[in-house]
């Protein structure tokens, strides 16, 4: 039997969560995704298929702030930008979608800190 992959295996996690979540345009969707380096996050309105909001790490305006500072803190950042940036458009409550991952280390400080920030989830 062939091995699967980390990432096939994550993906395939992502698949099955993403069964039951859905983002709605009262109740959009927070996707996280997590790159060796980066973090991104979109609030996802999945009945037009359009991204309401977007942040990650490499975002002009907390890209300087982010110099020096452990993966996880920038996670953290990322979560109250990303939260910011949907409390500006009006939304309040979001479904999270971990994307696979485990809700533990990065994935865990930016959803800490976007509620944080005022995001219910």
């Amino acid at each position: 039997m062939a091995r699967v992959s980390r990432n096939e295996a994550r993906l395939r996690r992502h698949r099955r969560v993403r069964k039951r979540v859905f983002g709605t345009p009262d109740r959009p969707r927070l996707n996280v995704f997590r790159s060796l380096n980066h973090i991104y996050a979109q609030v996802i309105d999945d009945v037009s298929g359009h991204t309401v909001v977007s942040a990650s790490t490499l975002d002009p305006e907390i890209r300087e702030a982010l110099v020096g500072k452990t993966k996880t803190e920038k996670a953290k950042e990322v979560g109250r930008l990303v939260a910011k940036r949907a409390l500006e458009q009006g939304i309040k409550q979001v479904v999270f979608d971990r994307g696979g991952y485990k809700f533990h280390g990065r994935v865990k400080a930016l959803a800490d800190a976007a509620r944080e920030a005022g995001l219910d989830f």
